[in-house]
């Protein structure tokens, strides 16, 4: 169990990937994600989640530049956007990414989205990847059960990490138990629902049990479930807040209470009716 912010979950194939990491989602290139990286860095975080849609991995790399922070002891996470998906394309939509984050090399490499009939040649460009040691560790993002079960049917590299939409409102259990059973890390994007759900009663009841905000409650309760959590946030006290969470524990009641909020609601788009 994660006690501390730099904590590491054990990936399958034995790399440590931080408990928790700082999203960079809609952070705006230049000096607004510069110094998101930056802040996030200097206060001890060590991951950092962009994807060659955000259209921000040059401001990212220049974040992680300025941090004083060695590039080696950060994780860095991109992704492979849809238009770029099939064997070649992802191969030069991962070079893009490296020079664009001014880096030689990945800790993490996912596929953004299950797109129909192309995934499968997708993953062979990332399997290409890993093994050439360009990436430290490769998975997918947004892929349902039966999309691994189609993935792993022919892959020789199995997932590492599956990063889907997961919180209260969307807890995605059956998705936990069989990445679960499948050595494959559950990772969380929209942790906090996009700040919908920080009004719920049952979740500031708690925040203020613990002097706590609603915010924190939902990232204990994915760090006590065995979740990867990466808030977004462009403001430096959100990001130490979000950061905040290694001193309390819920109890056991409090977990399956807030378990209980789930109605399979998503706020992003369906993996199995998004538009490619």
């Amino acid at each position: 169990m994660a006690a501390h912010l730099q904590d590491q979950t054990k990936l399958s194939n034995g790399v440590g990937m931080p408990w928790l990491g700082l999203g960079v989602w809609q952070a705006k290139d230049g000096e607004e994600v510069v110094n998101s990286v930056k802040w996030a860095l200097q206060s001890g975080y060590r991951s950092i989640d962009t994807a060659a849609v955000y259209d921000n991995e040059e401001g990212v790399g220049q974040g992680i530049k300025e941090s004083g922070v060695s590039r080696e002891e950060i994780f860095l996470t991109s992704k492979v956007w849809n238009s770029d998906q099939g064997y070649e394309s992802t191969l030069q939509a991962f070079e893009t990414s490296l020079k664009k984050l001014d880096t030689d090399y990945l800790d993490l490499y996912l596929i953004h989205w299950a797109v129909k009939d192309k995934y499968k040649e997708t993953w062979r460009a990332l399997e290409t990847l890993y093994k050439e040691g360009k990436v430290r560790a490769i998975g997918v993002c947004n892929f349902q059960t039966h999309h691994l079960d189609d993935l792993m049917a022919d892959c020789e590299i199995k997932p590492m990490v599956n990063q889907v939409e997961l919180h209260p409102k969307l807890s995605q259990k059956e998705l936990r138990e069989y990445c679960r059973e499948n050595n494959i890390q559950i990772e969380a994007w929209s942790p906090l629902g996009q700040g919908k759900l920080l009004q719920l009663p049952l979740l500031n009841e708690m925040a203020d049990k613990y002097g706590k905000t609603a915010a924190q409650v939902i990232l204990r309760w994915d760090l006590q479930n065995g979740i990867v959590t990466i808030p977004k946030s462009v403001h430096q006290d959100r990001i130490v807040q979000n950061a905040d969470v290694f001193d309390f524990s819920l109890t056991d009641e409090e977990m399956a209470a807030i378990e209980g909020l789930n109605e399979d609601d998503r706020i992003g788009p369906d993996p199995d009716h998004f538009d490619f």
